[in-house]
Order: C-alpha cells, then structure tokens, then sequence
C-alpha cells in the first residue's frame, strides 16, 4: 500500500510477537492481493486489464468493498467512485501516473468517459461485477480503511482485545489501554491545535489536501479527485476527519466529504448523522468545525 502500519496492545496472553506480526501481515497481503492497485498480479489489476463485457466473480472482501463504495457513491451524488482510476493517473497520481503536468482537455474527456460505477453493472447480492472495456478501478479512497478493519479482525481472532491498530494514519481503537483508559489519538488538521479523540471501539480516517499534492507551471492541485467534474477539488477545505465504528467506512465518508467540501460536505454529514471535523482554510485564520455527532469530549 505504499505506507507503514502499527499497532499499540495489551499482551496480558504472552502472545509471541512473531505471531501477532504474522497475523497482521497475513491480513494485509489478502488485502493487497486483492485491491491493490499497485501489483500487476492483485485481482483489481487483472479485472482492470480485462475484456470489454468480461464477467467478475470477486472475492468476499473485494465484494464487501465494492458494496459500501457504490452504497456512499449512490448516496452523495458520486463524490465516491471506484471506477476513478483514469482520471487519478491523468491527474498525476497512482501506479499509471502521467506526471508530464496538466492533462489535456482531449486527454481528461478521454479519462471521464470511463468513469461511473454504474456502468460496471455491479450485482451486489452476488458480488459480482462486470468490466464494460476500459474502466480502471481504484479503491484508494476506501481499501486502506477495510484493511484496518480486516487487520482488526485477524488480531481479534488471535483472542486479543485491546489495541490500538493502525495504518498509513488510520486508526481504530479496540477495547482499553492498560489501566482502563481509552486509546487516544490526536488529529492533527495542520492548521489548529490538535483535537484529541478517544477511540473507544471507534475508527478515525482523515482526508485532506496535506498529502500527496502535485505542482506544474504555478498551479497546485490535490490528490483527491471530483468524479463527478474530473478535477482535482478545489475548495477551502483542508482536512476532514471521521469517526465510525468501522474504519472502512470513515474512510469512504473521509473522501465523500473532502470532494463535497465544507458546504454540501458539511450539510451531507448532517444528514447522514456523520461524525466528522472540518478544517478549512480562511483568512486571516483557519476554521475547525464539528458535526452534531463529534464527540464533545473532543473539543475540550
């Protein structure tokens, strides 16, 4: 996945560390194996290389992703979409990356042409789905999410129950830290002093335009792409935060609300009875702000 992972954890069983490793690394090599983008042989790599009209049978996770990405995609209008992995590398981003500077009109209407989940004729019952010609998956906005949960689920099976596990930045806190107290995390906007946030058997995923931006002839673009205009976002929100008890799901919502922005994403979130923290730009100083359902205990 291109990142690090850690985790925090309360050993009182006296498991080997070779076997807690094991476990955790296992999980994300199912994950990889399957969504990664990034190896030729993943199963995401060869749908992408597929047939026009080439049927796909995925695996149970891939499905499971699949499924809560077309569920938030139908939802907010598209901010989500799995089938954005054309524009992504037009945009100078991912393993195809075309890193030569703004793309060319011809070039971009090219790239959305291709996009829109809704063409993949995706059967979410049977988790199966079919490959129109030419679309290009890309999970980055949802899979390093699942792989926590899935990494999570590996530990919890291992009989451990309270840990911190996290990876690339995103979190999710199980059970108690040694002495009864929740996990806490600060999430660091860049621009205020850090929230604090407890992850008492929650998740936390951050989007934001911190990370991974590209530059050419004097303009600045983001990695999180609109699929709904092909264009990297452009608003004055700098991050958002999202909490959830899976983390697979903060970070799909992380995405939605970073391509909404801090209006509809803002208003979206409410309606959704979303978690999240907002943290924009402004002049002359930065804005927090929180939904009705962030923690109060978080902004003291």
């Amino acid at each position: 996945m291109g990142t690090t992972w850690s985790l925090r954890f309360d050993n009182q069983r006296m498991l080997p560390l070779s076997s807690v490793r094991e476990a955790v690394e296992e999980a994300l090599g199912a994950v990889i194996a399957q969504m990664s983008h990034w190896e030729q042989d993943s199963d995401i790599s060869r749908i992408n290389r597929s047939t026009a009209g080439s049927r796909h049978v995925l695996p149970k996770e891939f499905a499971e992703v699949m499924r809560c990405a077309a569920s938030w995609g139908a939802a907010s209008g598209g901010a989500i979409d799995p089938t954005v992995g054309l524009l992504v590398a037009c945009w100078g981003f991912g393993p195809e990356a075309d890193e030569s500077g703004v793309p060319v009109a011809q070039a971009l209407a090219e790239a959305r042409s291709q996009v829109g989940w809704q063409r993949l004729a995706f059967d979410a019952a049977g988790g199966a789905l079919t490959q129109p010609g030419g679309v290009v998956l890309d999970l980055s906005g949802i899979a390093k999410g699942f792989a926590v949960d899935h990494g999570t689920q590996a530990l919890q099976a291992l009989g451990l129950s309270d840990f911190l596990f996290e990876i690339g930045g995103e979190l999710r806190g199980v059970g108690r830290r040694p002495g009864g107290q929740p996990w806490q995390v600060q999430v660091d906007s860049g621009l205020a002093v850090a929230e604090l946030v407890a992850l008492a058997d929650m998740a936390v995923a951050t989007s934001g335009d911190r990370w991974h931006q590209r530059a050419h002839e004097g303009r600045h673009w983001s990695h999180t792409i609109d699929p709904r205009t092909g264009e990297p976002v452009a608003h004055a929100l700098a991050s958002v935060t999202v909490l959830h008890p899976r983390c697979m799901e903060a970070d799909a919502l992380a995405t939605v609300l970073t391509v909404l922005g801090p209006d509809d994403g803002w208003d979206f979130a409410e309606r959704h009875r979303v978690a999240a923290l907002f943290a924009s730009h402004g002049d002359p100083s930065p804005t927090m702000r929180a939904t009705s359902n962030w923690p109060a205990q978080a902004r003291s």
